[in-house]
């Protein structure tokens, strides 16, 4: 059995030649043409992943993203945009996508793309052959779920930030460079930028981190990269 994907995309021509490609490559492909119908196949169908495009009727795909994301934590989301700025990048990552393509895209890289986010979202299954969980003194990580909990008190993580937080916590003081982030959490195969690694440190942050304090956990190492701040 295949993984299911569903196409959000208001174009049908791209949503018809997505569909036959993705279904030559073994894969249970469902579409929408809008946000709205979009949104109510992916909650009837459980999609493993989402391909979005940004220009939507209705509702646009950063609005679709964000709501994806808070009903599904791990749902893959890629975002398919015309628009080159990095600003339409930041705000679709922002919003919880895993990956960006711009259009026009070459299909194969695409579903090259979409192969290796589904590894990567895989990878919590190896994890849990060797250890079903990561502890420390604040966070407890359970791979089996895929849950995290911070003294206790749940925190719901995109898996992309589930991995960096695993990683973090079993690299503790270990300085990362965002080249290293990029191959051990998107993959050696990823070509996009350095910034999806900034800014997905900024939204595991925003959940982590003590409410109006100084950085206690992921540290900025200046022209390198992140590590987390060992506990005591």
């Amino acid at each position: 059995m295949g993984n299911k994907i569903l196409i959000i995309e208001d174009e049908e021509s791209i949503r018809g030649f997505l569909k036959i490609n993705f279904k030559k490559h073994n894969f249970i492909v469902s579409e929408a043409a809008s946000g709205e119908e979009g949104l109510e196949k992916a909650r009837i169908e459980k999609p493993d992943v989402v391909l979005l495009d940004v220009m939507l009727p209705g509702i646009d795909g950063f609005q679709v993203c964000e709501i994806l994301r808070k009903e599904f934590a791990d749902l893959g989301i890629i975002m398919l945009t015309a628009k080159g700025q990095d600003i339409d990048k930041i705000k679709g990552l922002q919003n919880g996508a895993d990956d960006y393509v711009l259009k026009p895209f070459n299909t194969m890289e695409l579903i090259l793309r979409t192969n290796s986010l589904l590894r990567r979202m895989a990878l919590k299954d190896s994890s849990n052959e060797r250890k079903d969980t990561v502890d420390s003194d604040v966070f407890q990580l359970d791979f089996y779920s895929q849950r995290v909990y911070k003294h206790g008190k749940e925190i719901l993580l995109t898996p992309k930030e589930f991995l960096l937080l695993k990683l973090f916590l079993e690299n503790q003081n270990k300085a990362f460079t965002r080249d290293e982030l990029l191959d051990k959490v998107w993959g050696y195969d990823f070509s996009g930028d350095t910034k999806i690694v900034d800014v997905n440190i900024r939204r595991l942050r925003s959940k982590i981190e003590d409410k109006n304090s100084q950085t206690m956990y992921i540290e900025t190492v200046w022209g390198t990269g992140y590590r987390w701040r060992k506990e005591k």
